[in-house]
């Protein structure tokens, strides 16, 4: 986890304009910057989500083959195990850099993501409450990102109830 960097919002606005020429066929709309990377002010991992919503997850293939050159690498659905996306990893010197999540267009999950990122770009408490929940799961789950991703989601859950019901 690394302190907020103030780049990392210019290095998802670069990279969702990439993305929205070199996708342009398959979009449904822009690609969005999401994830605690789109967050200003919160720690995270430096690796940049984004999201593209797609009216078919079956573009994935052609989708990878276009970004291959770039560094991009499909990550096989049965290994990401989530049906309601296509993932794909850009990796730079070794390392992940990037991820790009394909979604349907108009899916729960599109409209969630946005959602949370919103209502913590609009919460200064909930950021620090975010970021010491982060901070204690990844020394808890050093070395298994699927258990921290999972014990996120109580979080994660009563923010989007928050979303949907509006300000208490």
């Amino acid at each position: 986890m690394q302190s907020p960097q103030e780049a990392w919002q210019r290095r998802g606005e670069r990279l969702c304009m990439q993305l929205d020429v070199a996708l342009a066929p398959w979009l449904e709309s822009p690609v969005a910057h999401v994830g605690s990377t789109a967050v200003p002010g919160l720690a995270a991992k430096p690796i940049l989500d984004v999201q593209a919503a797609v009216l078919d997850l079956g573009c994935a293939e052609l989708i990878a083959r276009v970004l291959a050159p770039a560094g991009w690498h499909l990550v096989p659905a049965e290994l990401d195990a989530r049906p309601y996306r296509r993932f794909l990893v850009l990796v730079v010197d070794g390392h992940r850099a990037a991820h790009l999540h394909l979604l349907l267009a108009g899916s729960a999950r599109w409209s969630e993501q946005l959602a949370f990122r919103d209502q913590l770009r609009a919460d200064p408490t909930l950021v620090r409450r975010y970021a010491e929940l982060k901070q204690a799961l990844a020394a808890e789950h050093a070395d298994d990102r699927e258990a921290y991703t999972a014990e996120k989601a109580d979080f994660i859950r009563d923010v989007l109830q928050r979303s949907s019901t509006g300000p208490e």
